[in-house]
């Protein structure tokens, strides 16, 4: 059964990615209620709490992972 991410919601419009490809769909077409992030199962029109819930853990513990070991950006001032 295919599952897309919500990437972002437009105005009316929900930009979905479903392996790797972005597909747009009317916001009135997905579940009431439905954000940025969440699984949607796209044959039931329903949001997968489990894959969602999954998902977002696994964001937080590469966000986590990436903050570790990192140096604060040096003083003073600078040009680019």
């Amino acid at each position: 059964m295919p599952k897309a991410t919500v990437d972002r919601i437009e105005e009316d419009v929900a930009v979905l990615v479903l392996d790797g490809r972005q597909l747009t769909r009317a916001l009135d077409t997905l579940p009431p209620g439905v954000r940025e992030g969440d699984v949607v199962d796209l044959e039931t029109g329903t949001v997968d709490a489990e894959a969602t819930e999954a998902l977002r853990a696994g964001v937080r513990t590469a966000r986590e992972r990436a903050m570790r070991g990192k140096k604060p950006p040096p003083g003073g001032n600078f040009d680019l």
